[in-house]
């Protein structure tokens, strides 16, 4: 499910933008899987929980805070450092290399980052894996955001100002509807992931973000097939 860019859409894009979890990689790749069962084991362990306390107060983080452990530091005195660390201790084999989305995203003119709620040794290693990391200009990871979490205006604003990206020039892409709001305020044109197959349960996720609706421009399950579309365009 791709919604095809119209001719010369993309024309005018200098800097490219990607999230990286269910974003570069795929949904299915088990590897987000992994980091969440790690994120509950770490707070299970950090306040001595049982797993489906720790789990539901994990969740609650994260719907208040926009990340765990964004959540984890407001409210308990724990090291950002350590959870980092141990969350992304995970099996990157899982992820199969890309050798059709490396292409494509080498093929793109301009400028490409990664702009990621995780840290930057995760992004390396991630896209490493998938076989794209060369293709990357530099990483904004949660550390150069100073721990503050997309969707927070101030952490687009910080990217923007480090690497002088111009919102008219950019696209950002994104697995989740409410991280696109602000890069659209930005001027930037906006594309949401899904998952591969994702129409049966399209409309249920959609409904979850429906303040943010207005805020996609573009609406794809193949990234590659997206990118090398637009390219054609």
């Amino acid at each position: 499910m791709t919604n095809r860019p119209a001719p010369d859409r993309f024309a005018h894009v200098t800097d490219w933008v990607f999230d990286l979890d269910n974003t570069l990689y795929p949904h299915h790749s088990n590897l987000f899987s992994q980091i969440d069962v790690k994120m509950t084991a770490y707070v299970s362990e950090f306040l001595q929980l049982g797993r489906d306390e720790a789990r539901a107060l994990q969740k609650q983080l994260y719907k208040e805070h926009g990340t765990t452990l964004n959540g984890l530091m407001a409210r308990y005195d724990i090291d950002p450092d350590d959870f980092l660390e141990k969350v992304h201790d995970i099996d990157y084999s899982w992820l199969d290399p890309d050798p059709r989305l490396g292409a494509a995203i080498r093929a793109l003119p301009g400028r490409k980052f990664i702009f990621t709620n995780g840290d930057r040794g995760h992004a390396e290693r991630a896209a490493r894996q998938l076989g794209v990391l060369d293709h990357f200009d530099d990483i904004f990871d949660i550390v150069a955001a100073d721990l503050l979490p997309k969707p927070a205006a101030a952490t687009y604003d910080k990217f923007v100002a480090l690497h002088r990206v111009a919102g008219e020039n950019a696209v950002m892409f994104e697995d989740l509807a409410r991280n696109l709001a602000v890069p659209k305020k930005l001027g930037m044109t906006t594309v949401l992931v899904v998952p591969n197959n994702f129409e049966p349960t399209f409309t249920e996720i959609w409904e979850q973000d429906a303040n943010e609706e207005d805020d996609v421009d573009f609406v794809t399950d193949n990234l590659a097939e997206f990118l090398e579309t637009a390219m054609k365009a």
